[in-house]
């Protein structure tokens, strides 16, 4: 399994980004997929998440009507795109997905630094 991150970056506040994970080594279409984050001195903190088919997301209180996930099955792809960004917004951003009750992938993160 491989997850592979892409699309951090430095960007001012009030500006967007949109982060890709790319998936391989398992079927896709079968797994939720989520993000984290982890910003400096704080625990790894559930950003999003997204169910097999796409249709169920959840979301922190912290960014909710600020980002959206999504995904393409047929891309294998998952995206976190964060609009409104914030100073606190700043983190690594790491996708996730369990395959098994034991099993569980991180991929390697992104940084995404919001300031001005």
């Amino acid at each position: 399994v491989q997850l592979v991150e892409s699309g951090g970056g430095l960007v001012q506040p009030g500006g967007s980004l949109r982060l890709s994970c790319a998936a391989s080594g398992f079927t896709f279409s079968k797994y939720p997929m989520s993000w984290y984050r982890q910003a400096p001195g704080k625990e790894r903190e559930l950003v999003a998440a997204i169910r097999s088919t796409g249709g169920s997301t959840n979301y922190a209180d912290s960014v909710k009507g600020r980002f959206t996930i999504s995904r393409d099955n047929a891309k294998n792809t998952v995206y976190l795109q964060m609009n409104s960004l914030k100073p606190e917004d700043t983190a690594v951003y790491y996708c996730h997905t369990q395959i098994t009750i034991v099993h569980d992938y991180w991929g390697q993160g992104t940084q995404v630094t919001v300031s001005s």
